[in-house]
């Protein structure tokens, strides 16, 4: 039997580690944005970003996914730090060798209104105001992404990528986190009852002043 593998290609501060959570609750081992040290037996593996494994799996033996075998799902894939910045989800040859590799690999992509996306980029830590910027991130060149108009601007342009390397396939599944039937739509898309839904990691910083401003 093909083994299914789930793979979210959703931006940071549109759910993911919601998705992670439920994902966990319906009986799947989850990799999100970090390798914990319980979560696996291979001890050069712990701790590491999974975007950066995606990589050099990807690199040394061809398959995105190879460093990875634990895991079910991955709900978190992008890395954006000081002398590490991986973006997998906007990467072609990372997606079309996870569709190569893994047969029953199925890919979603987690949406929110990029206004409001934007806004809690901004209100996360310094990832907007800092990161973000200080980066050459697909799509958001450095020195772009300071304003909400620049993030707004990349968020839909990847909302725009996604829908048009998967059209067609049904491999792939689009989901808005606030519908109010998500839970449902994802487990039946999954062929799984997802039996936990709610809103895990929140943003609870201030919004955001004056940051609307071109470049």
């Amino acid at each position: 039997m093909t083994r299914q593998r789930v793979i979210n290609l959703g931006l940071p501060k549109t759910g993911t580690t919601t998705l992670g959570k439920a994902l966990r609750r319906a009986g799947y081992s989850v990799a999100d944005w970090r390798v914990r040290d319980r979560q696996t037996k291979h001890p050069e593996l712990r701790k590491k970003m999974v975007g950066e494994l995606i990589y050099k799996g990807c690199f040394e033996t061809g398959d995105p996914l190879h460093l990875l075998d634990e895991f079910d799902a991955v709900t978190e894939m992008s890395v954006v730090r000081p002398g590490r910045n991986f973006w997998p989800q906007t990467d072609w040859s990372i997606l079309g060798a996870i569709e190569e590799h893994h047969p029953g690999a199925v890919f979603l992509l987690s949406v929110r209104d990029p206004s409001k996306t934007s806004d809690s980029m901004m209100r996360w830590g310094n990832l907007g105001s800092k990161r973000l910027p200080a980066q050459h991130v697909p799509g958001l060149p450095r020195g772009y992404g300071a304003t909400t108009s620049d993030l707004e601007r990349w968020i839909d342009g990847h909302y725009r990528f996604c829908r048009r390397v998967f059209a067609g396939s049904d491999r792939f599944f689009e989901y808005d986190i606030e519908d109010p039937d998500a839970r449902i739509r994802i487990g039946a898309f999954l062929g799984r009852d997802l039996p936990w839904w709610g809103q895990s990691n929140r943003n609870t910083g201030a919004t955001p002043k004056e940051l609307t401003a071109t470049n």
